[in-house]
C-alpha cells in the first residue's frame, strides 16, 4: 500500500530519480513466437542462424521472450514462409528473399542477383546505404518488416554430372538453381529447377536434374553432392554475397515493446555477422576434404560468364520498364554497386590477388 502511494505521488520522474525504475522497465510481458525456417536442421550454418537469433532473444529478455525455431516443412513448406508471415500463421521466418522472385523479382534485390554485390557491399548498402529503407518499403506490401539475417559470402557455382567446357554445354542442362539466376540460365538454354535444400541430393542422384547449386563446400559436403556429381564449378556468379533475412509480421512487430524491438535488432545483427564467420571459417577445411575425396574443381569458361553477364543486364533493363517495384530499388542498387566496385578495385581486390599468389 505504501509503495503504491509512493508511485502515485512521485510520478515517473521521481521513480527514475529514486532508482526504482529498472524493476518496472524490465517487467516485460511474457511472449512466445514461432519462427519458420526455409532450411533443414542438418545445416547448422543456415538453419543454425535462426537458433542463434532465438537464443539471444531468450538471453536478453531473461527468458520472457521465447522464439521456437521450426525447420523447413515442419510448419509450412520451405517456400511458403512469406505467405505464412503475411497471414500471421507464424510471427517470423528466416529465409533467402530471392526464393520469392515468382511473386515479384524485387525480392531478389534483398538477397542476391547475378553479378550483384559481395557480402560486405551488401551489408554496406543495407545498413549505410538505402537498401534497408527501400526493401522495407517494398516488403510493406506483404505486411512484413525485414532484418538482415546472415550472409554466406560468395558461393560456389554448383555440382555437375558433366563438366561445363563451353556455352553449348549449358543448353538443355536441367539445374537446381534458386532465385533470379534461373531466369538467366534459361536465356543460356538451361532448364532451372527450384528445389528446397532437402530434396536436391535425391534429384541429382536419380538424374532428374543434371546439376545443382546450393552454397559452398561446408554445406555441400554435408548434403553429399560430391557423391553423385564430381565436377564442382566456380565461381557462383549469381551469388556474390547473398543475404538472408528475418521476416517479421508487421503487426506482430508493432505490438512489441521498445525493449523487445531493440532485442530483435541486436539479435539479428549478431546472427547476421555470425553466419558469415561460420562459413568463412569452415569452407576452406571442407574444400580440402572434398578435393581429397576426388572432387574436381572446374572454373567456368569466360564465354559462359560473358553470356550470363549480358543476359543478366538485359533482364535488369527489361524489368526497369515493366516492374515499378524493381524500378524503384534497382537504380539505387546499381549506383551503389558501381561505387563499391571502383573502391574495391584499388583495395580489397588488389590486396586479395597479391595474397592469394604469395607463398605463405
Amino acid at each position: 500500500m505504501q509503495r503504491r502511494s509512493f508511485i502515485h505521488q512521485a510520478g515517473l520522474a521521481g521513480i527514475l530519480a529514486a532508482g526504482t525504475a529498472p524493476a518496472i522497465v524490465h517487467a516485460q510481458t511474457a511472449l512466445r513466437w514461432r519462427l519458420a525456417s526455409s532450411f533443414p536442421k542438418s545445416l547448422d550454418t543456415i538453419y543454425g542462424t535462426a537458433e542463434v537469433f532465438a537464443r539471444k532473444i531468450h538471453e536478453m529478455s531473461g527468458g520472457k521472450f521465447q522464439i521456437s525455431v521450426h525447420a523447413g516443412g515442419e510448419l509450412m513448406p520451405p517456400f511458403g514462409v512469406v505467405d505464412g508471415v503475411k497471414n500471421r500463421t507464424v510471427e517470423i521466418a528466416h529465409t533467402a528473399p530471392y526464393y520469392f522472385v515468382g511473386k515479384d523479382e524485387t525480392f531478389a534485390l534483398g538477397s542476391a542477383i547475378p553479378f550483384g554485390l559481395n557480402a560486405r557491399q551488401m551489408s554496406a548498402w543495407m545498413y549505410e546505404g538505402n537498401g534497408l529503407k527501400l526493401m522495407r518499403e517494398f516488403y510493406a506490401q506483404y505486411d512484413i518488416i525485414n532484418f538482415p539475417g546472415g550472409n554466406t559470402g560468395a558461393q560456389m557455382g554448383g555440382w555437375y554430372r558433366k563438366p561445363i567446357k563451353s556455352l553449348d554445354d549449358m543448353k538443355g542442362l536441367k539445374m537446381r538453381i534458386g532465385g533470379f539466376a534461373g531466369k538467366v540460365i534459361e536465356r543460356l538454354g538451361s532448364v532451372p529447377q527450384n528445389l528446397p535444400g532437402g530434396e536436391i541430393y535425391q534429384a541429382l542422384e536419380k538424374g532428374t536434374i543434371d546439376a545443382a547449386e546450393w552454397v559452398g563446400p561446408y554445406d555441400d559436403q554435408k548434403l553429399g553432392f560430391h557423391k553423385v556429381a564430381p565436377y564442382y564449378h566456380f565461381p557462383g556468379w549469381w551469388e556474390g554475397g547473398p543475404q538472408l533475412d528475418f521476416y517479421i509480421n508487421q503487426k506482430a512487430y508493432d505490438s512489441l515493446t521498445p525493449e523487445y524491438k531493440a532485442m530483435v535488432e541486436a539479435a539479428s545483427g549478431l546472427a547476421h555477422t555470425e553466419m558469415q564467420a561460420r562459413y568463412d571459417a569452415r569452407n576452406p577445411i571442407a574444400l580440402k576434404q572434398l578435393v581429397a575425396a576426388k572432387t574436381q574443381l572446374v572454373q567456368f569458361p569466360k564465354s559462359v560468364l560473358d553470356a550470363a553477364f549480358k543476359a543478366s543486364m538485359d533482364i535488369y533493363e527489361e524489368l526497369n520498364t515493366k516492374n515499378p517495384n524493381w524500378k524503384k530499388v534497382y537504380p539505387d542498387f546499381a549506383k551503389f554497386r558501381a561505387d563499391q566496385n571502383m573502391w574495391f578495385r584499388f583495395t580489397e581486390a588488389t590486396f586479395d590477388r597479391y595474397m592469394q599468389s604469395a607463398k605463405l
